[in-house]
């Protein structure tokens, strides 16, 4: 009997594109053959949490229960932590599976299959929303647009249906004027006067705006003036963005090629030829043509050049730095060890426990006295900072990020500081603040964009705030402020770290404070020793910088009761004199403490 040979597996390969309308999702097998096609519901990972996500991935998993590999094109996905959520949420679904995680543009842009000798491709997507996204042969991107219909969606169904609506109203009030555009909206919207128009688009959503569009197009047909001007403004602006996404991605004389996509260039093909013709004004080298087939297949195609293993995707995939420490590690942080004295933690009464707490209070001044010699020397850069017009910024995530935040906030009032001159910046943003927010900290590219944005120089100082030393959104961000000529410091409690020396920053404070009685609670001893130090870090270099006389805050800003009466309390302590003449001195110079001390001086 022979040998019984095995059929070798076939590949195949899922593509899923989800958007703000519908997700569509699509298996090929290896030549490239439609296999299954299915269509759900709309995602945008911005307005999904973890569990809606993760449901979202099972619904397509009993449609597509075992693919080789995936890429899912997700709206509202724009950073790596966010491409990194949603692997995290597919490796649960299918397990042990290549996943590639990327934004819907990229899946667009990978679709147009067309052989072409350009430097460059561009994707001008109008929709409901709109962008320019374009990517050349050396894989540099550039984006312009996407920020939504508030701030953006230039050439947008959106944009063409609330000027539409503004158009109306304007020549109604010009010389009493209903124009037949205007007859068009009110009919498509079962309204009777344009009155009606004010409570409609008070609450309608985005896309009903946008659904008034095809009525624009409709009357431009019938040579409305009014919505072929609307037409002609919307695909200037197009074309005009186009044209200068593929400038920052190609030299002068190298061909590009432009793809036209979303339901307004594809479902209005007049307006789509009047956008590529404003192209080739500006730019006569330009390609033009419409996207030929879903932008699903190019979630197919990202899928289909996928490593050949899940780890070596993992290291491919990854656009950012890399982290300065071995990962494996990270479980040895002494954040994360278990402390020998809680052990019982769960068996103690109220008292002792809160003895055992006071008393590991009790050993965080003597950690921080043995690092002495780094806080000094980061206080004197912060003066220093100060004294030639820089800034102090923290960064951190989660509790580090919100305690440098409560540090810097509290400077303006009690020194009379400029917000520009202490700055907490968290992982997340300002949401984070009082909400956690998934995969944040995770991005050190996110920690270097914020960095960059808040415009630090050299004349600044940049503190990371990482219990355990590692927050990547904590070292993207030193990292870059390391570049742009920066002093830099990292302030954590993990006495274990090893960093290189091209990647350390100019010192780190670590004191040795020992396991949290709350294993890997970094809230507790962590949180109140980062707090000692920011105390001491501001604190001492506004004093050094004039600030304090004496003990005194002769720079406080008294915006209440509370602190009106501690100013005319300082004001009669340094210059001698009674309260009413106190009072009086700081009524007289805007309640400025320091101005209202000399004029009471002087009027003695």
């Amino acid at each position: 009997m022979g040998k019984r040979v095995s059929k070798p597996i076939e590949q195949t390969f899922l593509g899923v594109e989800c958007g703000g309308t519908r997700s569509v999702a699509l298996l090929t097998d290896g030549a490239g053959r439609e296999l299954h096609r299915a269509v759900l519901g709309p995602a945008n990972l911005r307005l999904l949490n973890d569990a809606q996500l993760n449901r979202h991935l099972r619904a397509l998993k009993k449609e597509f229960p075992a693919p080789s590999a995936v890429c899912i094109g997700m709206a509202g996905a724009r950073a790596e932590s966010d491409w990194r959520r949603i692997r995290r949420a597919a490796a649960m679904v299918w397990k042990e599976v290549h996943c590639h995680a990327t934004n819907d543009l990229e899946t667009a842009l990978a679709s147009d299959a067309t052989d072409t000798k350009s430097a460059a491709r561009v994707l001008v997507l109008s929709g409901t929303g709109s962008c320019c996204y374009g990517r050349n042969r050396g894989g540099n991107i550039k984006k312009i647009g996407g920020w939504g219909h508030i701030l953006g969606d230039k050439g947008s169904g959106y944009e063409i249906g609330m000027r539409a609506l503004k158009a109306i109203l304007y020549y109604l009030d010009l010389d009493g004027r209903w124009t037949s555009l205007g007859k068009r909206v009110l009919r498509a919207l079962n309204l009777n006067e344009p009155n009606g128009l004010i409570d409609w688009v008070k609450d309608a959503p985005k896309n009903d705006i946008a659904g008034l569009a095809p009525e624009v197009f409709a009357a431009a047909a019938k040579r409305d003036k009014i919505a072929a001007d609307i037409l002609s403004g919307a695909s200037s602006s197009l074309a005009k963005d186009a044209v200068n996404c593929a400038k920052a991605l190609t030299n002068k004389g190298e061909t590009v090629r432009f793809v036209l996509n979303g339901s307004v260039l594809l479902k209005q093909p007049k307006f789509a030829k009047l956008v590529a013709t404003k192209i080739k004004e500006r730019r006569p080298d330009a390609e033009c043509a419409p996207l030929k087939r879903d932008s699903v297949w190019g979630a197919v195609e990202l899928a289909r050049a996928l490593p050949p293993s899940p780890e070596d995707h993992a290291s491919s995939s990854a656009s950012r730095p890399a982290p300065p420490w071995d990962a494996g590690e990270i479980s040895r942080s002494l954040t994360e060890q278990r402390h020998p004295r809680s052990m019982n933690l769960d068996k103690l009464s109220v008292r002792s426990a809160i003895d055992l707490m006071l008393s590991e209070d009790e050993t965080i001044p003597n950690a921080i006295r043995k690092e002495r010699a780094k806080i000094e020397w980061a206080v004197k850069k912060i003066a220093e900072a100060f004294e030639r017009g820089g800034r102090l910024f923290y960064v951190g995530a989660g509790t580090s990020g919100r305690l440098g935040i409560l540090d810097a906030s509290e400077c303006p009032p009690t020194f009379r500081a400029d917000p520009e001159m202490v700055q907490g910046i968290i992982a997340g943003g300002s949401r984070a603040i009082s909400n956690p927010i998934e995969g944040a900290e995770d991005d050190p590219r996110a920690g270097a964009r914020a960095i960059r944005f808040r415009g630090v120089t050299r004349k600044d100082v940049v503190v990371g705030i990482a219990a355990s030393g590692r927050t990547p959104f904590v070292w993207g961000a030193l990292w870059e402020a390391k570049k742009l000529g920066a002093a830099t410091a990292l302030l954590c409690f993990n006495p274990s770290l090893k960093v290189a020396r091209a990647d350390r920053p100019d010192r780190i404070i670590c004191p040795d404070i020992g396991p949290e009685i709350l294993t890997g609670s970094t809230r507790l001893k962590s949180g109140t020793a980062t707090k000692l130090i920011l105390n001491m870090l501001t604190t001492v270099a506004m004093v050094r910088i004039g600030k304090v006389v004496s003990n005194l805050m002769v720079d406080v800003k008294p915006s209440n009761v509370k602190l009106r009466d501690r100013a005319a309390r300082i004001v009669r302590e340094i210059a001698d004199c009674s309260d009413s003449e106190a009072r009086s001195a700081l009524e007289k110079t805007n309640w400025n403490v320091k101005q209202a001390c000399e004029f009471a001086r002087s009027e003695r």
